[in-house]
């Protein structure tokens, strides 16, 4: 594990530049879930994120020759911003390697901060093999985001903040991509309370350190798909990994509607606003996936607030479909005048109310004579649903559920 002074000294070094950010009570959250929750809320961080703390710290602490050189690093974009903002702090140049299809707002945060963005590759992984032959060439130093242990320090800093906030914490819940947070956060609250247990969650579309951790060996995927771009690596660092063997209780999934659904919960009922990433904390806690013997005080790492304004209205929809509070049906009626009123008579019977509603004829799949009515609802959860099927199936009508 990383070295609690190491860490403290870690701290000394990035308070010169980062916001102590809040590691606030929610009350919301604590009663839904049963547990004292806490959330730190690295999300309102300068860059929008924790990987400042490292950036920073590793870039502090390279001798002077080796930093006036320039600096190179690979990221999906908060460690992409948290490199140039300190490249720029300390006057030096700065290269960040993107994947291409990284969120526009990420690579205009980087730029603003004074850093030359080069797009490159299809995920983190591709990036990262470009950046590591673009800093031989350049001669730059790499930065790399997370298997490198003064960037691991400067993580750790954020459970030196939370314990000393809350110093009786229970529980630490961190998000998991390459296992950087995760390792230096783990490394200080062990070394501080040896009983904390600290539980790592990951996306179910990256899912390579869970099933490193589960199976005892390094594992890689073969592909990373998942909303929380923040976390989406492809590959076991053997570094980071051997950290979190070491320190980490346990590490759970989360899926993309669960992490949908906690970003529309944080942002209706915390008004917070996360990225994917920095929701998977909330998202495991909402959906049940840590087990908890009695109620326990929990902190949670909002690790990230740079969400792609872009992707919001699609993550509503999947956060309302998750909570039963929208519903898409697809509907077989008699093709014939009057079948689509009846339907909308039962519906508006139920009290739904429809938001958008599409009718097909033509589908080959169709019998001649039927028709397909494609229809969302706005429904008051799940017991609002099941009526309405039932009043469906009473009916006698057809359908599917989307």
């Amino acid at each position: 594990m990383i070295n609690l002074e190491k860490i403290k000294e870690a701290k000394t070094r990035v308070n010169k530049v980062i916001y102590k950010t809040p590691f606030a009570y929610a009350p919301t959250l604590s009663q839904k879930v049963g547990n004292e929750i806490y959330l730190k809320k690295e999300n309102l961080q300068i860059t929008g994120a924790f990987k400042l703390r490292g950036a920073f710290n590793k870039i502090a602490s390279l001798p002077e020759e080796k930093r006036k050189k320039g600096v190179i690093a690979a990221s999906a974009g908060n460690h992409a911003q948290g490199v140039a903002f300190s490249a720029n702090y300390f006057n030096i140049p700065s290269i960040i390697v993107m994947p291409e299809a990284t969120p526009l707002t990420k690579v205009s945060g980087v730029k603003e901060y004074g850093g030359e963005v080069v797009l490159a590759g299809n995920n983190y992984d591709e990036a990262y093999e470009y950046a590591v032959k673009l800093a031989k060439e350049k001669g730059y130093e790499f930065i790399h985001p997370f298997a490198d242990f003064d960037v691991m320090a400067g993580q750790g800093t954020i459970a030196l903040e939370m314990l000393e906030r809350v110093p009786d914490l229970d529980y630490i819940i961190v998000p998991i991509g390459g296992g950087g947070l995760i390792s230096g956060i783990a490394s200080a609250a062990k070394q501080i309370n040896p009983k904390i247990k600290v539980i790592g969650v990951t996306a179910a579309g990256a899912p390579a350190m869970r099933l490193s951790f589960l199976s005892g060996s390094v594992q890689d995927s073969a592909f990373v798909k998942t909303i929380a771009d923040g976390i989406a690596v492809r590959d076991t660092s053997p570094i980071t990994y051997e950290i979190i063997k070491e320190t980490v209780d346990d590490i759970v999934e989360v899926d993309d509607e669960e992490i949908a659904n906690a970003i529309l919960f944080l942002m209706e009922r915390q008004k917070v606003v996360v990225e994917g990433a920095g929701a998977v904390g909330v998202a495991a806690l909402l959906h049940h996936k840590i087990k908890f013997s009695a109620p326990k005080k929990v902190g949670v790492v909002l690790s990230g607030g740079n969400i792609d304004v872009t992707m919001i209205n699609l993550i509503i929809e999947k956060g309302l479909l998750k909570s039963h509070r929208k519903m898409k049906l697809i509907v077989t009626l008699v093709d014939k005048p009057g079948s689509l009123m009846r339907l909308t008579e039962i519906l508006t019977e139920q009290k739904a109310n429809i938001v958008q509603i599409g009718y097909d004829r033509t589908d080959l799949n169709l019998a001649i004579g039927d028709a397909n009515v494609t229809i969302a609802l706005e429904t008051r959860g799940l017991e609002h649903q099941e009526a309405i099927k039932r009043a469906l199936h009473k009916n006698k009508y057809k359908f599917v559920v989307e």
